[in-house]
């Protein structure tokens, strides 16, 4: 108490520990965000703010000096809001099973975005203008700091400490809002829990632009969850909410068309969208292999011209994914670890859709809910060794363990079928799909059997056997 008083200023490092109460919304990390960025507007009110989880540390010190590159460049400094660093990670194995990396969103989707308007807000690793966090539109006026109390609240200091930053002087001058404010936010964004992506998105919205930078050397390290568990619950919880933005007020298949050019918002609805795969894939990991194992076709026959169609898509997917992954400095190993957990992403979005869906009626409490980032040496063990750990995840394998038993039952019992009808022409691409998933799968079935978790034994798995032999002879 002592050293402040003795200060004339307050000084440049304060712990903010906010109250909570359960009769006052606090907003989760969006509201802790917006706190830290009112402390910090009396503290130095600089220009730029850095937004860093307290799970990840600063590996390079002129990450900084980087961005102010694009914050300062007199051609394009007036329209960026932020420049978004890639969350990387000190702990991932060689292998990273997982993919932790998100090689996809922070190698393809984002280098991508950084052509159009810019990529999304990622949570962590960015530095952000103040300006236009605050300020509307690059080309907002200033009319209504005249009537401030309305948009920011009642502090005088505060309100202070904005009219610095457009170097404006004192007035208590009122004027009407003005119509195109009302949907100004200020700060970052409660829309959903996903506070980034929504105040990334609504700056794109209302004209800002965005920087991706990928440096050789990682500005910002994490660390990466070693286990399947703590991977998907932060899938479910990132996917739930995309849902929820998807049918929101500020949906990019309404709000955004009409602000945004159409390619960029088609890369916002691709993403709120992104858990509608699990319906899709399920159904394409299931229906095609009963039918081989009933012995109807679903393909054409491999003789027939319909099935260069079918193929050239396959193949030319497969060919894009691999080069996508070449390109980003991996390798063939990584393109089949990838195919194999986007199987298990896939289907495990099931439940972000449920999740969604239950938040959208109201029926799920709405809460925040925190990776664990206890390093376990037998996990991180399996992790470094490529080897999958199921341990805890038991609700998440639920619909992987139907669909693996599915195809398991479908492969030897349609196998044995083709044998005695010979109709291999005609079941040709059924049982290429079959075994394509079960070679892919063979990890995953071999960490399933393995896991400790009473939640999935062999009665569970013997059941889901009964239930697809019962459908099979349906």
């Amino acid at each position: 108490n002592q050293i402040i008083s003795d200060q004339p200023e307050m000084p440049l490092v304060v712990y903010v520990s906010r109250e909570r109460r359960p009769s006052l919304p606090h907003k989760f990390k969006g509201g802790a965000l917006n706190t830290l960025l009112r402390v910090s507007g009396l503290m130095s009110n600089g220009p730029y703010v850095l937004a860093v989880d307290c799970d990840m540390y600063c590996n390079d010190p002129t990450s900084a000096k980087q961005a102010m590159c694009f914050f300062l460049d007199p051609e394009t400094s007036k329209y960026i809001a932020f420049v978004q660093f890639p969350q990387m990670f000190h702990n991932l194995s060689k292998k990273d099973i997982y993919d932790n990396q998100s090689r996809t969103a922070f190698k393809t989707m984002w280098q991508g975005m950084d052509g159009l308007r810019g990529p999304g807000l990622s949570g962590t690793g960015n530095y952000l203008s103040r300006t236009a966090l605050l300020f509307g539109s690059p080309n907002q006026k200033d009319d209504y700091l005249l009537d401030a109390q309305k948009y920011f609240g009642k502090s005088s200091a505060y309100i202070e400490s904005l009219k610095e930053i457009r170097g404006q002087k004192s007035t208590k001058k009122n004027i009407s809002r003005d119509e195109k404010l009302r949907e100004a936010q200020v700060g970052f964004s409660y829309g959903i829990l996903l506070e980034s992506t929504i105040t990334g998105y609504l700056l794109h919205c209302r004209g800002w632009r965005s920087a991706y930078l990928y440096p050789k050397t990682p500005c910002f390290l994490g660390c990466a969850p070693t286990d399947i568990k703590e991977g998907m619950l932060q899938l479910v919880k990132w996917l739930s909410e995309l849902c929820l933005l998807g049918v929101s007020e500020y949906s990019p298949f309404t709000y955004g068309f009409s602000r945004m050019s159409i390619i960029h918002t088609f890369t916002y609805c691709f993403m709120t969208m992104s858990s509608l795969y699990a319906i899709v894939f399920i159904l394409y990991g299931i229906v095609p292999q009963l039918c081989f194992l009933k012995g109807i076709s679903v393909f054409p026959k491999v003789t027939d011209p319909w099935f260069a169609v079918f193929a050239f898509v396959y193949v030319s997917t497969q060919i894009q994914h691999l080069i996508e992954v070449l390109s980003g400095d991996g390798s063939v190993t990584m393109w089949w670890d990838e195919q194999r957990i986007w199987i298990l992403k896939s289907v495990t979005s099931v439940f972000a859709i449920i999740d969604g869906i239950k938040k959208w009626l109201g029926l799920n409490k709405v809460k925040f809910n925190l990776s664990n980032k206890a390093i376990d040496k037998e996990k991180l063990k399996k992790y470094e060794q490529g080897r999958f750990d199921f341990q805890g995840a038991a609700v998440f394998m639920a619909p992987l363990v139907l669909l693996l038993i599915a195809n398991i039952v479908s492969f030897f019992g349609g196998l044995w079928r083709l044998f005695n009808v010979k109709d291999f022409e005609k079941m040709f691409g059924q049982l290429f799909l079959v075994t394509y998933v079960m070679v892919l799968s063979y990890p995953i079935l071999e960490g399933i059997i393995t896991m400790k978790s009473k939640s999935v034994s062999l009665h569970n798995a013997v059941s889901l056997l009964v239930i697809v032999r019962n459908l099979s002879i349906a």
